[in-house]
């Protein structure tokens, strides 16, 4: 799609609604498998399921960096018409994924006690969390398989299997869920068991797919060669992504840490809270992916005063959504939380509600940081978000939560108004950049004259 001329905020809404349906199927089955553990095995297998989900997360990081990194080789490649080029791109991502998943899930498996020990998982909950983990570790080929396949098609610009294939995934794990767990009744092992099979038949679909309409890449592993060239550039590529997606997800797996220590009702309900969070964060996170694309290409157009108007329409649809949403999950929050355990267990729902009373209040600072990261990355300043959000990860809400939660008139409490803290710095200093204008300085196309150097107040007409 091409963002330079029309509507403005017309066409960054319409970039955006097929990325959140993507990832709207892709948060579903982690919410159901959170309600039907929580419902129907347990409140100590909540806590363990959710905070093991959150550990696997700090692996699964590393395969969507090197990812990322994939699909912008395949890319480069495809725009260049080297064929050749593309299905050895294709061919090593896929390698490196299925030698680095067996890799990282002998070590996970090896080390899952000692993993749950580090994170001080109440007993109650350790004895769920392990064989979830073990069989998550196990089944780790499946997950970064459809990570490889679905990063290779977007390289190639195709959106729309991948999205196809989560959809799939979805419903697969969801009938499984409720097979193995009610109609068979097993237990936290069987969940994970059922999201492995439905990424491992996301896999299979998009390979079949690909195989059938006999397209570029052939994902035929058996006749698949390794390049070490083409796996340097990816993994310089991808590697930095990865590397920050890893230490945010190390940073949620310490603060699971910290609230651990303060029994299983409130990691329970601190997992069920943070299971809709996410699903609250999907259109800030997709309108800042699309506002990202939009100030690519702009700036690369020479359409500066585009990007301005990119950013206000933006905030402003954004903002709104979230204010929206806002509203609607503090009106419902014990609803909401009741949705993952029994009536009878007050003091899960209770903790819940208290964090999504806190944290929802905040997402519209949430979104304006993400907006405005969003347009840092499109700019190619993409190194600012990534230490945006490591400094107020790291350098904020953790530090804060703990020292929070150690207050006698705050407790468990501390480390839900540490997340708002956090997203508060972390605008302060996305605001910052933004003013500085050195985001402008940061295109990888530099273009000649003065499109790129209009006025605040010029006319949007002269941009299009």
């Amino acid at each position: 799609m091409r963002l330079t001329s029309g509507n403005v905020a017309k066409r960054i809404f319409y970039f955006a609604w097929p990325m959140l349906l993507g990832n709207v199927f892709q948060q579903l089955y982690n919410v159901v498998d959170s309600i039907v553990v929580g419902k129907y095995i347990g409140k100590e297998a909540l806590a363990g399921m959710v905070a093991s989900a959150q550990v696997a997360m700090v692996v699964v990081a590393l395969a969507i960096g090197v990812g990322i990194g994939g699909t912008v080789v395949v890319a480069q490649y495809f725009g260049a018409r080297d064929h050749k080029r593309v299905q050895q791109a294709s061919d090593t991502v896929m390698l490196l994924m299925i030698f680095a998943s067996l890799a990282l899930g002998g070590v996970g498996i090896l080390f899952s006690d000692n993993i749950l020990n580090l994170i001080q998982l109440p007993e109650e909950a350790h004895r769920y969390a392990r064989p979830y983990l073990n069989v998550y570790f196990g089944g780790l080929i499946t997950i970064f398989g459809y990570n490889a396949a679905s990063s290779i098609l977007r390289g190639l610009g195709d959106s729309t299997t991948p999205l196809y294939a989560l959809i799939i995934a979805t419903v697969v794990n969801i009938a499984l869920d409720l097979l193995f767990v009610l109609g068979l009744g097993w237990g936290t092992e069987a969940v994970a068991m059922a999201t492995v099979i439905a990424q491992g038949a996301s896999w299979l679909f998009i390979v079949a797919y690909v195989r059938r309409k006999d397209r570029l890449p052939s994902f035929n592993l058996l006749r698949a060669k390794f390049s070490f060239p083409i796996f340097r550039q990816a993994v310089r590529i991808g590697l930095p992504s990865g590397f920050q997606q890893t230490f945010v997800a190390v940073g949620m797996a310490a603060l699971f840490g910290v609230i651990n220590t303060f029994g299983v009702d409130v990691a329970a309900g601190y997992g069920a809270a943070t299971r809709i969070d996410m699903f609250a964060m999907l259109p800030a996170m997709n309108f800042a992916a699309a506002l990202s694309t939009f100030t690519g290409q702009n700036l690369g157009a020479g359409k500066l005063q585009r990007v301005r108007k990119g950013l206000r329409s933006t905030l402003v649809m954004s903002g709104a959504v979230c204010i929206a949403i806002s509203l609607l999950i503090v009106a419902l929050r014990r609803p909401l939380i009741g949705l993952f355990t029994d009536a009878a267990n007050e003091a899960v729902i209770s903790v819940g509600a208290q964090y999504l009373a806190i944290v929802c209040s905040f997402y519209v600072v949430f979104s304006s940081m993400f907006v405005l990261n969003g347009l840092h990355r499109g700019a190619g300043a993409s190194l600012v978000p990534m230490l945006t959000t490591l400094l107020s990860l790291w350098v904020v809400r953790i530090p804060v939560a703990y020292l929070l939660s150690r207050s006698e008139r705050l407790g468990y409490l501390g480390t839900f108004w540490a997340v708002p803290i956090a997203w508060g710095i972390g605008l302060t200093l996305a605001v910052a950049y933004y003013l500085s204008g050195w985001w402008k300085g940061k295109a990888v196309v530099k273009r000649a004259g003065t499109a790129a150097k209009l006025p605040i107040g010029d006319s949007e007409r002269s941009e299009e």
